[in-house]
């Protein structure tokens, strides 16, 4: 088999910086593409923000990037993924990458990725490392391909293969068209069929018709994206390049999330023995200021208050669900003003019955995964989705929408069946969530046996990063095939 090189671009990595479940996948795949023998490396910006995890050192040469009227210098550092040999380096340039934010809201803010993409490839030449194919992540990473297709095609880089992975393709990095002149694109690339898009440089999109394949991070959102009503206005896109498009479920880090190592947990617990899930169920309540209760059943809510994830739902119909259900809930999450007030003025109005923390605490969001018997995740749209999986890891079974990865994830229970790891619904509105959540609850209490069932088979599923990285191998094979016109050796 042959070694490949494969080198992540991504604009955020777990543990230095973290938005979202993009940072989680750069953050774990690569240790897996490395375990197949494979030489995988990561590059990312250095942002103000960035943890500096373990032992880091500067290269002496400064990064000469070709962008705007003349060159521009930045710095790059270098470490490695925790526990691992996997190279990380980090690109430093205090104009473009010196805030706190990751994703700026001001209007330079796909200048400073383009300038990211140039300075990638400078990277690759200054290390006198070429790989294989490049990884690349959503709109920030969108110009890679484009460059790699145009000004550089006959160079030293010429033959390097691209992925391009979707993770949300609501966010596409629209841009004024001085971006092309900026990172010395031919302007001839400013048309409908490469990067512009109503007027505007769309830099997804550039990723999309230049990338040698695409992949999204769950088969249901494959193809979703590639219909009106869930391509944001590229599902034409889409459709042209679907023969490229591929859905590979995004992983869990298997050994960071698990009840019986979890030292975030107030006791572990496992398949085998689950005792201690009942003693995180206790720790779980007095911490949110739920009546103790060990038999009542606890829903958890560990996300961000956005109107894709569907809580205002949720928060419409608590107060409902209450008063004519035996349930506590556990929330943790931020984000809409409007769901945020909600959720407060319904656990003031129902206490002991409805805790409610405003903000984001990665121990407690834990303690809820494991605490809760059932995972509450309503999202108007989830490309793939991991909560819900942590959720299964630690027994807790999800309710959620049919949408993107949650029902490539979660199997919907069906009574007497011996299947089912948790429980879907259709239509997004607090009517068809309330009617799951009262399915939920009468599974519960009135179908113990069967709930347990559920609880183990859902602690059985392999959502790891092991069970995805070899079919991230064969996409890479393909995309260099398309590139170069060879067939690798399998």
């Amino acid at each position: 088999m042959r070694r490949l090189k494969v080198l992540f671009v991504t604009p955020e990595v777990e543990p230095f910086v973290k938005v979202g479940g993009l940072a989680d996948m750069v953050g774990a795949l690569p240790k897996d593409i490395a375990a197949l023998g494979h030489d995988a490396r990561v590059v990312c910006p250095l942002y103000a923000t960035t943890k500096r995890v373990g032992e880091w050192k500067t290269r002496e040469e400064p990064l000469g990037v070709d962008v705007g009227p003349e060159a521009r210098w930045a710095r790059t550092w270098e470490t490695t993924l925790p526990g691992t040999a996997v190279p990380a380096y980090f690109i430093e340039h205090d104009w473009y990458f010196g805030r706190p934010e990751v994703y700026s809201e001001s209007s330079d803010n796909p200048f400073r990725f383009a300038f990211f993409c140039r300075a990638v490839l400078a990277l690759c030449e200054q290390l006198d490392w070429i790989p294989d194919v490049i990884h690349a992540h959503d709109w920030t990473t969108g110009l890679l391909p484009v460059m790699l297709n145009t000004t550089l095609r006959d160079g030293p880089l010429g033959k390097i293969a691209t992925v391009f992975t979707v993770h949300n393709l609501e966010h596409q990095g629209l841009a004024p068209r001085s971006l092309v002149e900026f990172s010395r694109l031919p302007m001839g690339e400013y048309r409908s069929d490469s990067l512009e898009s109503h007027g505007q440089v769309n830099m997804m999109k550039g990723g999309l018709y230049h990338s040698s394949k695409i992949t999204t991070v769950s088969p249901t959102y494959a193809q979703e994206i590639r219909t009106r009503e869930g391509g944001f206005g590229l599902d034409a896109v889409l459709r042209f390049r679907s023969a490229d498009v591929i859905g590979i479920l995004n992983g869990i880090d298997a050994a960071a999330w698990d009840p019986a190592t979890d030292k975030a947990l107030p006791a572990n617990f496992s398949a085998a023995d689950l005792s201690g899930k009942a003693a995180c169920k206790a720790a779980l309540q007095e911490r949110l200021g739920l009546n103790p209760d060990a038999h009542v059943a606890v829903y958890g809510v560990v996300a961000r208050l956005a109107h894709q994830k569907g809580l205002d739902l949720l928060a419409e119909s608590i107060g409902h669900i209450v008063e004519r259900m035996h349930v506590q809930f556990a929330i943790v999450g931020s984000g809409d003003e409007r769901t945020e007030a909600m959720f407060r003025t319904a656990a003031a109005r129902h206490p002991g019955k409805i805790g409610a923390f405003i903000g984001f605490d990665p121990k407690l969001a834990r303690l809820v995964q494991a605490g809760s018997d059932l995972f509450v995740m309503p999202s108007r749209s989830e490309p793939c989705g991991l909560t819900q999986m942590y959720a299964m890891r630690y027994g807790t079974l999800p309710i959620v929408r049919a949408t993107g990865g949650l029902v490539d994830t979660v199997v919907n229970y069906d009574e007497g069946s011996n299947r089912g790891t948790g429980f879907l619904f259709r239509e997004a509105n607090s009517a068809a969530l309330y009617q799951a959540i009262g399915r939920a609850c009468a599974t519960y209490y009135d179908r113990r046996e069967e709930f347990r069932a559920m609880q183990l088979r859902a602690m059985a599923q392999d959502f790891s990063w092991a069970a995805s990285a070899p079919k991230y191998v064969e996409c890479y094979r393909w995309a260099i095939e398309a590139r170069t016109g060879t067939t690798l050796e399998a």
